[in-house]
């Protein structure tokens, strides 16, 4: 589809469907959300110490999004039919060619920032009991292929996707996915790997298979998962998680995040030999308005963290600057955030966050080592005209001495509009 046809379908009210799945029999037309949300969003990355191929000193784009979520109910029966759709509509308000590809918008064979982008994608669905089968447009938000939402459009994935939870407490799901839309682009790319931070492109693969599960306990404090991905020809991928919330005496809750990552090469064997073995862990402690992390994470094996291009992962300390991922790395993190309703202003909150890695294997002689601070504020408007508008300022140094050092600045706003 253009981008001028998808610019007509978004403006018509074609759109999104992330919300959850309506119940059978609620009907097909009473059943029906949808919510409009406007993005506006400015990315600022100077590279302060350049290492690679790309000499480009600075990217920085301005440009506002509009993502219209729309998702059918169900027709009435034991088993209902309904459909999804998926639309996105990106404007560039501010760029140039020699700051693009900040992953906002599209970059054209000149090298200029696309005026408008967007796309219109359906999903069909069915639904028996608590087990519900989706083919079409998709964005699947798991262990092995995290929903990565963190530029001014969302990605989406085309295939099929089972999900069941008849059994209280457990979710299964499973999936194959045979191409996906990348955050800043209006079409269908075959998916391709990254190991850390870098992008493996020699290498397609025709698609992605995953299948795993949650089982809630304890009253929902803890968590366990078990999943398995497969990216086909180039790498297959296992992890175990547990997640546990803990209050103690009323006023701390003590919290733990671990998990552990398995992969190697898969099929064909695309990228050559991938051997990578990942732990993390991630404590937290919560008092008040007070809730204070340390993390530890460590690189195993001859290989980077695999993951599917270009997405991030629920690594514990992965943010969206620095991956802390590299072959042999090990990391650690600390994290304070804050929430200021504990001063009388409900809405705002901040994060401050530095994580010091070591130990990289480079491959150029030399022990790799990088570092990254975080600063993010964040307000939600309470009341008023404006309520429900969410402002996100986020300030980052990152230092390396195997890649590029990086001084970035993020300004977001959000909107949310509930349609019906």
């Amino acid at each position: 589809m253009s981008n001028r046809g998808c610019v007509t379908a978004v403006a018509l009210g074609i759109g999104v469907a992330v919300t959850q799945p309506a119940c059978a029999g609620e009907g097909l037309i009473e059943g029906s959300s949808a919510t409009l949300q406007a993005r506006n969003y400015y990315f600022s990355r100077d590279f302060s110490d350049i290492v690679g191929p790309n000499k480009q000193s600075k990217a920085e784009e301005w440009a506002q999004g509009f993502i219209l979520n729309f998702a059918s109910g169900y027709t009435p029966g034991p088993v209902g039919f309904g459909v999804d759709a998926i639309g996105v509509l990106g404007l560039k308000l501010d760029s140039s060619p020699d700051r693009t590809n900040t992953g906002l918008l599209p970059v054209g064979g000149d090298g200029r920032a696309a005026d408008d982008y967007g796309r219109l994608g359906l999903a069909g669905k069915m639904k028996f009991s608590k087990t519900e089968l989706k083919l079409g447009e998709l964005q699947p938000n798991l262990p092995v292929l995290a929903f990565s939402d963190i530029r001014l459009l969302p990605p989406s994935y085309q295939g099929t996707a089972l999900s069941s939870s008849e059994i209280p407490g457990l979710t299964l799901q499973a999936g194959h996915l045979t191409s996906t839309h990348l955050r800043n682009e209006g079409g269908d790319e075959k998916m391709i790997a990254m190991l850390s931070y870098q992008p493996q492109r020699q290498a397609q693969s025709d698609a992605f298979n995953y299948a795993g599960g949650d089982y809630d306990f304890n009253a929902k404090r803890t968590r366990v998962s078990a999943w398995y991905g497969q990216l086909e020809d180039i790498y297959q991928q296992r992890f175990l998680g547990l997640k546990h919330s803990q209050p103690i005496g009323g006023d701390w809750v003590l919290g733990a995040n671990l998990g552990y990552f398995d992969a190697n090469e898969d099929g064909k064997k695309l990228l050559g030999k991938i051997d990578n073995r990942a732990f993390f862990s991630l404590l937290s402690a919560k008092h008040g308005g007070h809730t204070v992390y340390v993390g530890y994470q460590g690189m195993y094996g001859d290989s980077a963290f695999p993951r599917v291009f270009a997405n991030i992962s629920p690594l514990g300390n992965e943010v969206p600057t620095y991956e802390f991922a590299s072959t042999d790395e090990r990391s650690w993190q600390l994290r304070y955030d804050y929430d200021f309703v504990a001063l009388g202003v409900p809405g705002l909150v901040s994060t401050v966050r530095y994580i010091d890695g070591d130990n990289v294997t480079t491959g150029q002689g030399g022990e790799g080592k990088d570092r990254e601070r975080d600063i993010d504020l964040g307000y939600t408007v309470q009341s008023g005209p404006l309520a429900g508008l969410n402002v996100r300022v986020r300030n980052v140094m990152a230092r390396s001495n195997y890649r590029s050092d990086i001084d970035e600045n993020r300004l977001v706003f959000n909107y949310t509009w509930k349609l019906f």
